[in-house]
């Protein structure tokens, strides 16, 4: 929170009275994506009388600022910025204000003759933009171009949050409050859980604890505590992720952002690196949790419903009570007596044809059913050993103090092979890429792209996979020398495959699997059509 629109508001009036009566006499940078702002009353001949130093650090990855009580200028490899707002002579222009905008990460220096110096912490993209007047004239980050139309007077951004807003958007409050950000969604979250607030039945309750959270971020203690695994300042009172690390409250906002800023940015490569494997096996976690809950759902709604094979029984006992249309037709939807539950049942029948022929096709599909509760089940038991899993390694991290130990573990385990790791090498471009376990999905973008990947990027190898009988995605899992193809990276390819084809809505879809060797294209054959000579086949649930 320590750029959030929440904490800006408090920090402006705290920084105000350290900067009037100064003036802004310097900006200069001698690090990437880094500056430091000088004010001062004067500059003497050696040195500023009384200086105020704003340090900024402006990373895609993190922004933030510092306050420092010096700051030692480098000989070389230091350039001046934002000159033109200094004045004539270096003689500097003096602050007349500091302020927030409503509703927004941004955070303006204003200085005599209508110049303004504003930070802008949007997400990955922060920068400080220099103004006259309503528009900008120098920035500090130049590969920001929009950041050029971007006006001073429409930097305030008014949000309806009254409880009508609220109604009118489903009683989802996120909506209302955009400033809000991880940090206070996640602390609303557990006073909703510690509560037993739920958000659809209980819209006033919910209302009353986002009113509450709003009061108690506008009269803030500030928390150094840790969140994700990384140092976090917080308005709030967070259960951190880490509780043998002590939460430290501050009252006065300008400490807080530097004890953050030294926090966060004094972590070692140990820290980090385990921190980003913590949040991993965090998100890995709550993903396995989900399918086993919508998983579960679904098992749940198939038993209190009636089966296929029931429907065909029940049909097929009360042949007698349905009228035979024209050409022994059936009727489209026919209420009968259901002798499972004793009550009336309607079933919707294939009108094009007889009874006897819609109780084959109930049977026919009670089969797929059986087939596809067997696939479900053994979905929630992978899903649960992955649970067991992820709890296991998490807790091995726990001893591991080295980045040798640590590195060793990942390598050993394949964690940091996330599903969105980048590729290296001349496929990167073509193709949608995917990392599971540490094998590489390769997944074709359209026909021709499709051809591409089959017959100059895969190896006989390989293992090729393709939704069966309708168009779609080619999709490769590249070989890896001495590793068989584990049944968790072949089932997340299927779904893949599946998802990237027609048969996407489809609740079970079955995907061919086969090694690249049995899958050729003779000449003739339109683009992305090719002949499988050998396959087999798995049913899995389309997900991207």
């Amino acid at each position: 929170m320590h750029t959030n629109y929440y904490f800006l508001r408090q920090l402006a009036p705290a920084l105000e009275p350290h900067l009037m009566g100064l003036k802004f006499m310097e900006c200069f940078s001698q690090d990437r994506d880094e500056l430091v702002l000088v004010f001062a009353q004067a500059r003497g001949k050696i040195n500023y009388y009384k200086p105020f130093f704003i340090k900024a650090t402006l990373r895609p990855d993190f922004s933030g600022l510092l306050f420092p009580e010096t700051v030692q200028r480098a000989r070389t490899n230091s350039v001046n910025l934002f000159e033109s707002l200094v004045g004539e002579e270096g003689a500097g222009r003096a602050v007349v204000a500091v302020t927030s905008f409503l509703n927004e990460r941004c955070l303006a220096i204003r200085l005599e003759d209508d110049f303004t110096l504003l930070f802008k912490f949007f997400g990955n993209r922060p920068n400080l933009l220099a103004f006259q007047g309503n528009e900008v004239v120098d920035l500090f980050n130049q590969n920001l171009a929009t950041d050029n139309q971007l006006l001073l007077s429409a930097m305030d951004r008014p949000i309806d949050q009254s409880y009508e807003a609220f109604e009118r958007a489903g009683y989802e409050y996120r909506k209302l409050f955009p400033t809000f950000g991880k940090v206070v969604n996640d602390y609303i979250g557990q006073q909703q859980q510690r509560l037993g607030i739920e958000s659809a039945t209980e819209p006033d309750r919910l209302w009353a604890l986002v009113q509450e959270t709003v009061r108690e971020l506008s009269e803030p203690h500030y928390y150094l505590t840790r969140f994700n695994y990384k140092p976090a300042l917080s308005l709030l009172p967070i259960n951190g992720s880490d509780p043998e690390v002590p939460v430290r409250v501050f009252d006065n906002p300008i400490e807080a952002a530097n004890r953050f800023f030294i926090a966060y940015n004094g972590l070692n490569t140990f820290e980090r690196e385990k921190a980003e494997l913590l949040r991993l096996l965090d998100k890995r976690r709550r993903r396995a949790a989900a399918q086993i809950e919508a998983t579960m759902q679904r098992l749940i709604a198939r038993e209190e419903g009636v089966s296929h094979e029931e429907m065909g029984h029940i049909l097929m006992a009360n042949l007698h009570d349905i009228p035979e249309g024209q050409g022994g037709r059936s009727p489209e939807r026919i209420t009968l007596y259901d002798f499972y539950r004793d009550q009336p049942v309607t079933l919707k029948l294939k009108p094009d044809l007889s009874p006897q022929k819609n109780a084959e096709n109930f049977y026919r599909k009670a089969k797929n059913e059986k087939i596809e509760e067997e696939h479900l089940t053994g979905q929630v038991a992978d899903r649960e050993a992955e649970l067991v899993r992820i709890d296991q390694y998490k807790q091995t991290l726990t001893d591991i103090r080295t980045l040798k130990e640590l590195r060793r573990f990942i390598k050993q385990h394949h964690l940091m092979a996330s599903e969105t790791g980048a590729v290296d090498d001349e496929a990167a471009p073509l193709f949608k890429e995917v990392m599971v376990e540490g094998f590489r999905i390769l997944i074709g973008r359209n026909a021709k792209n499709n051809d591409l990947l089959t017959q100059k990027f895969s190896y006989k190898d390989d293992l090729w996979l393709h939704a069966r009988d309708v168009s779609g995605s080619h999709v490769l899992i590249k070989y890896r020398a001495g590793k068989p193809f584990p049944k968790t990276v072949i089932e997340r390819a299927a779904e893949l495959a599946a998802w990237y084809s027609k048969r996407r809505t489809d609740s079970l879809c079955p995907v061919i699997v086969t090694p690249k060797k049995y899958v050729r294209k003779p000449k003739g054959l339109a683009e992305g059509q090719v002949v499988v000579e050998k396959e087999d086949v798995v049913l899995v649930e389309p997900r991207g």
